[in-house]
């Protein structure tokens, strides 16, 4: 997929998204997008693509750190229940309740009896949510183990992405089968009605940001929400006020000022989107 005709078809469904969004405010929609898959297999960069231009007080960003001690000893579910959406919120999970499928599966965080009664749980848990009118989507996105190598390679020497290699990301590379195992169990469990996965193939950034978010508005029932037509007033007449000096404040650098063509270095080209 040729930039150009990327950058086109994205534009046109993020105009579509905030669609949605207003759809989503005013019929007072809950709505939860789950995203998992293999690391570096491009679900931080869709969820990005899909919020740019979203009010965060509307769809907001779901990425949960390790659980604490006290977390550890809850109700597994317990932790996800409190970021659930309210009316008028939709709630992107970067990763999910669906870390003790995978992760902790493989790398041995959780006990086998801890992992059985997950994959027992929830489904019944996804069917709880969606009889109480959650909107639930989950999505699986699928890559490669020669891609991932790629990918994860770029991100050593790329110092905008060097954040996101961490020794379990590294590890991954060497647990390729077991993490196939694992994903394949959990779909057995869990790619059930009416909480189907829907697989995105993400061996292609670019073509998996269109297919999903074209999936992702497909999905929901939103429509057309006709705004109130907002008339900026005129400004009232000045009474005397008179702005506080600048020399009274602290005013930052102006660095902007003193740039100029010789400076400039190049826009970051994200390698991984080559």
């Amino acid at each position: 997929m040729s930039k150009l005709v990327y950058e086109a078809e994205l534009n046109r469904l993020q105009a579509e998204l905030v669609e949605m969004q207003e759809w989503v405010k005013a019929s007072g929609a809950r709505i939860v997008v789950i995203f998992e898959g293999r690391d570096a297999a491009g679900k931080g960069g869709a969820i990005k693509r899909i919020t740019e231009y979203l009010n965060p007080r509307v769809a907001s960003v779901v990425a949960l750190p390790a659980p604490t001690e006290r977390q550890r000893t809850q109700w597994y579910f317990q932790r996800y229940v409190e970021h659930l959406p309210a009316a008028g919120e939709i709630k992107f999970f970067d990763r999910s309740w669906y870390n003790r499928a995978g992760v902790e599966k493989v790398m041995g965080y959780c006990t086998a009896e801890e992992h059985i009664r997950f994959l027992r749980q929830c489904p019944i848990f996804e069917r709880m949510l969606i009889d109480d009118g959650i909107i639930l989507l989950k999505y699986w996105f699928s890559v490669s183990n020669k891609e991932q190598e790629k990918r994860f390679r770029s991100r050593l020497t790329d110092p905008m992405r060097r954040w996101k290699l961490s020794p379990t990301d590294v590890e991954s590379l060497t647990r390729w089968e077991d993490y196939s195992r694992a994903k394949d169990e959990m779909f057995v469990h869990t790619d059930v009605e009416p909480a189907r996965w829907n697989v995105v193939e993400a061996e292609d950034k670019k073509k998996a940001r269109i297919n999903m978010i074209s999936h992702l508005l497909a999905s929901i029932p939103f429509e057309h929400v006709d705004r109130p037509e907002i008339v900026l007033p005129k400004r009232p007449k000045g009474t005397g006020y008179q702005r506080t000096a600048k020399s009274l404040q602290l005013i930052v650098p102006d660095v902007a000022s003193h740039l100029a063509d010789d400076d400039h270095v190049g826009l970051y080209d994200d390698p991984e989107d080559a």
